[in-house]
């Protein structure tokens, strides 16, 4: 059986420099407006009164999110011409050649994984760095990150943990294959007033 492989996050450690971000834009050349790899800040909290004093009582996180490699593929399930594939190691595809650029995927994906990329006309999208992977090197996100909280991972099918995360969808809608070590404020994200930063669009 092919090795089934998924990324792991430890968003505790991370301190969202967009290392992982500009290392995939970089490496595939993307255009404008086009991140196959996102990092979304979450921030919240604010300064309390303690006493005669105020206190900073603000909190951020940061969470880096690339395609999932779901185990049910929502985006493989709406493409009209089969363009989407999920091959035996678990990487989610898009074949350039067949891919029309409705952009059914794109919109079907609740994780914004697949791109459009309007200078080809059709969807691109992470390919867990394949390339990198046949020779035995980690992908260019993982490489990049200068806090190694970012890895690629032997993961078993429905070996997705941490990965209803907030701000990211449930994770029972299409079983993302990746790993999310949580940052302690994520429970007081999911309960409390948040605001979610908006990526730049490089």
């Amino acid at each position: 059986m092919a090795r089934r492989v998924g990324f792991a996050v430890d968003l505790s450690g991370c301190t969202g420099c967009k290392a992982c971000q500009l290392a995939c834009k970089d490496k595939h050349r993307l255009g404008p407006g086009v991140l196959w790899r996102r990092v979304v800040e979450v921030a919240g909290g604010g300064w309390e009164r303690d006493g005669s004093t105020w206190r900073d009582a603000s909190w951020t996180y940061y969470v880096s999110v690339a395609c999932m490699h779901c185990d049910r593929p929502i985006c493989v399930e709406v493409c009209p011409t089969k363009a989407m594939t999920k091959g035996e190691d678990g990487i989610v595809t898009v074949d350039s050649e067949r891919c029309m650029g409705c952009r059914y995927c794109e919109w079907a994906c609740p994780y914004g994984a697949p791109q459009f990329d309007a200078a080809s006309g059709v969807v691109t999208k992470c390919d867990l760095c394949s390339d990198h992977l046949a020779v035995g090197r980690d992908p260019a996100c993982v490489e990049a990150c200068p806090m190694r909280v970012l890895a690629v991972e032997d993961l078993e099918v429905g070996g997705s943990r941490g990965a209803d995360t907030f701000p990211l969808p449930p994770s029972d809608l299409t079983e993302p294959r990746t790993r999310l070590a949580p940052h302690r404020d994520v429970g007081r994200a999911a309960i409390g007033p948040s605001r979610i930063g908006n990526e730049e669009e490089l």
